[in-house]
């Protein structure tokens, strides 16, 4: 019997080393881009649009629910306002990546409230610059879209 050929190369066992506590351990995505939630809504958005205006849609039920939770969860929907959260997250060097897109999907309301949910923080930022941060980010959150 003729044995088929893997459709897939195989893939790497994860090492374990990830973690996101006080001390930030990304491993080999360490230093890699990451989205907010915003960002990947308007990502898979204009995606799936030029692959409707193309006639190339195949709308699995991930897909759908991928969309639908980023519609949920998503604090901003307008261009602009995400635009500028990226903005204003990208002005702190001293912070991670990660860190950042947490900030602008999460936006917390305190500070602590940020350096509970992202431990990383604990010793990047003090509690003054993160709260004026969180503030400028909220400044920007339409509650009515």
């Amino acid at each position: 019997m003729a044995s088929t050929q893997p459709t897939s190369r195989t893939r790497e066992k994860p090492t374990g080393d990830e973690e996101a506590t006080t001390d930030l351990k990304l491993g080999e995505f360490q230093n890699v881009p990451t989205l907010t939630l915003s960002e990947a809504r308007v990502l898979i958005n204009a995606v799936m649009g030029h692959r409707k205006s193309q006639r190339k849609v195949e709308e699995t039920e991930t897909l759908i629910k991928t969309q639908v939770y980023l519609d949920v969860f998503a604090r901003f929907k307008q261009q602009e306002n995400i635009n500028a959260v990226e903005a204003i997250l990208a002005q702190h060097s001293e912070l991670e990546l990660f860190e950042r897109s947490q900030l602008g999907s999460l936006c917390c309301e305190t500070s602590e409230e940020a350096k509970t949910l992202i431990p990383s923080l604990a010793t990047k930022i003090s509690d003054t610059d993160l709260q004026e941060l969180l503030d400028d980010i909220t400044k920007l959150r339409n509650f009515v879209e």
